[in-house]
């Protein structure tokens, strides 16, 4: 009984948000951009430089990009500094202000000797068991570090009540979450000309806690040299930044009312 009555509760909300969002027209009104890592955290690490350092830069340089060009929307940083946020504190700060997109900035890396591997690649959630697809990723490889991480917001692989109701609730975003990281994707390639890795579904943590839809999107390999000089660089940075902003706007086009 418990669980229809859950998906029952999700289904009117479903219908509420999609007439509602009709009705009433839809408009972007708060975007929230997360620079990855932080802190204690560093994350990957390059030849000479950590994945939170360059997240940062390419956080604020975004933010700022946004404000000059886009006045009317409101935009919160994450992380302005080189500080540690929680993982689950970073999705309640995009829910608590009631933010129309979360843009999660990170770099990818390859281990061992690979040095050559290159491209970016941006993620939208997807709910599956953590040990079926989220173990081997890096981004959720601080996360699952933390013992009580489960008591931080996360919801219980275990229980499939739980699994369905969040299912439906991040239905509503997964569309626009899509849309908008192909976008990003486009730009990067023919617009940047980067190598293409594509858009993936992938069970970040990170992602899975935020109500609106959210993109993780790699900007580069920080264990390529060349790569690693190029999201370093302030010709590069500007260049992953209006990628992102384009995409953003076209976004912005399509899905307003």
């Amino acid at each position: 009984m418990r669980l229809k009555s859950v998906l029952l509760t999700f289904a009117i909300i479903f219908l509420f948000h999609s007439s509602n969002v009709l009705a009433q027209g839809y408009k972007i009104k708060t975007i929230v951009i997360d620079a990855g890592h932080g802190g204690v955290k560093p994350g990957a690490a390059g030849k000479y430089s950590l994945e939170k350092n360059v997240a940062l830069k390419v956080a604020l340089r975004l933010g700022k990009k946004l404000e000059e060009e886009l006045p009317g929307i409101k935009i919160i940083q994450i992380r302005k500094t080189d500080v540690d946020v929680d993982w689950y504190r970073r999705a309640e700060i995009a829910n608590d202000a009631k933010a129309d997109l979360f843009i999660s900035i990170h770099c990818n890396s390859m281990g061992g000797s690979d040095r050559t591997t290159k491209g970016t690649e941006t993620f939208v959630g997807a709910y599956r068991r953590i040990n079926e697809m989220d173990a081997g990723l890096k981004e959720n490889e601080d996360i699952l570090k933390d013992k009580d991480y489960k008591k931080k917001g996360t919801y219980d692989p275990t229980n499939p009540e739980e699994l369905i109701m969040l299912s439906l609730y991040k239905s509503l975003y997964r569309a626009k979450s899509l849309a908008l990281a192909k976008m990003i994707q486009k730009n990067y390639t023919n617009v940047n000309k980067r190598v293409n890795r594509g858009v993936k579904e992938q069970g970040l943590l990170i992602l899975q806690r935020a109500a609106m839809p959210s993109v993780l999107t790699e900007i580069g390999f920080i264990s390529n040299p060349a790569e690693e000089d190029y999201i370093n660089s302030a010709e590069g940075q500007e260049e992953i930044v209006t990628a992102i902003v384009n995409a953003i706007k076209q976004y912005k086009k399509e899905i307003e009312i």
